[in-house]
């Protein structure tokens, strides 16, 4: 049988990326942070220069608004799924990219911290939680087994590649028209965007069977294969290998925002020797952009080819050995492996982002998988513990040597836990 699927279901995963290359605006809030952080002069009106009318924050209020951000994103991920199964992709992913833009507006007219904190911290976490939850699952219900994970790295590939293109759009935004005027003209442009788009997402109409992976004589059978029952939420929590996943988002993500959030800082260190790397420290993070985004969709494909398990663990076991090499290539200079070693960090998080949506398919069916996938997704949300970790030990040790080895120990255990678990069977199998 030939692996055709309807054009429709081609025009809901590009449509799902676009409301995600919106929703992504999160890898880019550095760029307003740099406008305004002036630790000497916080608290004061801001009198010239694109950030006119604002006043000057401390790093620990420019690091509040982003922190709130991610966790009502990860709390609101799991009504967002609900809103997902029950109302339709279509109602998900507008609603949560109105509250988004809503909150850009919010934070631009008000033009303060109280601002930031209400329009990008409440109302943009609001809308991430609400909006990513809608196209992944509706995507993935077009599509079998053994595309899965191509499928859900298409999608969420947007959401990891939005800085690629945000970052550049905001800096000339701020630097043309203000920081205030960025704010505006971003919320009204990804209103636009997620009406357009949202409204072309739907899940698969009901009796829909997706078709089956060709089969040539004499192949193998496909290494992603998933239940054919759909579980309920409620049943999900019964299973030990729901509360396995949970660790093994945990795991991808504490390691991957680690380096993402100390990214700049990394450089900085590293490239002393090169004042244009020194005074570019956005090189770093925009290449770590790309290859997030690209990340997710290549370790989608050949999961769909060796199988879940052994992706995680080619992802994380490499990703561990880097996270053990990384304080020496820092200390050496040497900038090539520095590239080498944090991209392999950014290609294992976006990976684990296409890889958990996809196992969570297998585990427990595409049926109700946008509140299953948000109750995985807590294990997102509890891998920030890593980041706030580091710190604690940078300002111990003076380094974030420590960090790097316990997140790679972590990486390890995580491992061993995806060699263990297997798909849970169903009563009724």
């Amino acid at each position: 049988m030939a692996d055709t699927v309807p054009g429709r279901a081609w025009k809901v995963v590009f449509c799902g990326t676009a409301v995600n290359l919106c929703l992504g605006i999160l890898y880019a809030w550095s760029v307003w942070t740099k406008a305004l952080i002036d630790v000497k002069k916080a608290g004061q009106l801001i009198t010239e220069g694109p950030a006119v009318g604002w006043t000057y924050l401390t790093n620990a209020e420019a690091a509040t608004p982003f922190s709130l951000c991610v966790i009502i994103f990860a709390l609101l991920m799991i009504p967002g799924g609900r809103i997902q199964d029950k109302a339709g992709p279509k109602v998900g992913a507008i609603t949560g990219g109105l509250f988004l833009a809503v909150g850009c507006i919010i934070a631009g007219l008000m033009k303060s911290y109280a601002g930031l904190v209400i329009g990008f911290g409440i109302f943009g976490g609001i809308g991430m939680g609400i909006g990513y939850a809608a196209p992944t699952p509706a995507a993935l219900s077009w599509f079998g087994p053994h595309k899965r994970g191509l499928i859900a790295g298409l999608v969420v590939g947007g959401y990891g590649g939005a800085a690629l293109y945000i970052g550049p759009l905001a800096s000339w935004l701020i630097n043309n028209y203000g920081v205030t005027a960025s704010w505006i003209y971003l919320g009204i442009f990804f209103a636009a965007v997620v009406i357009i788009a949202g409204s072309q997402l739907a899940k698969a109409p009901a009796g829909y069977v997706a078709p089956a992976a060709p089969v040539k004589a004499g192949a193998a059978p496909a290494k992603a294969a998933g239940t054919i029952i759909d579980w309920a939420p409620s049943e999900i929590f019964k299973t030990w290998q729901f509360f396995a996943l949970v660790i093994m988002f945990i795991g991808t993500t504490q390691s991957g925002l680690l380096v993402i959030a100390n990214a700049a800082p990394i450089l900085a260190t590293a490239a002393k020797g090169s004042p244009f790397l020194m005074a570019n420290t956005w090189i770093l993070v925009s290449w770590g952009g790309l290859v997030n985004a690209l990340g997710r969709v290549g370790t989608g494909m050949y999961s769909d080819k060796i199988g879940r398990d052994n992706a995680y663990t080619i992802n994380c076991l490499v990703s561990a050995g880097a996270l053990f090499l990384l304080s020496t290539i820092i200390a050496s200079g040497n900038i090539f492996m520095l590239f080498l070693a944090v991209g392999i960090a950014y290609w294992q998080y976006g990976g684990g982002l296409a890889l958990m949506p996809a196992y969570t398919a297998d585990f427990f069916g595409p049926k109700n998988l946008g509140m299953n996938y948000g109750l995985v997704f807590i294990g997102w949300g509890l891998g920030f513990f890593m980041t706030r970790l580091a710190g604690t030990i940078k300002d111990m040790t003076g380094t974030l040597t420590w960090a790097f080895i316990l997140s790679a120990i972590v990486l390890i255990v995580a491992v061993v836990i995806s060699r263990v678990t297997k798909r849970p069977m169903h009563g009724t199998e």
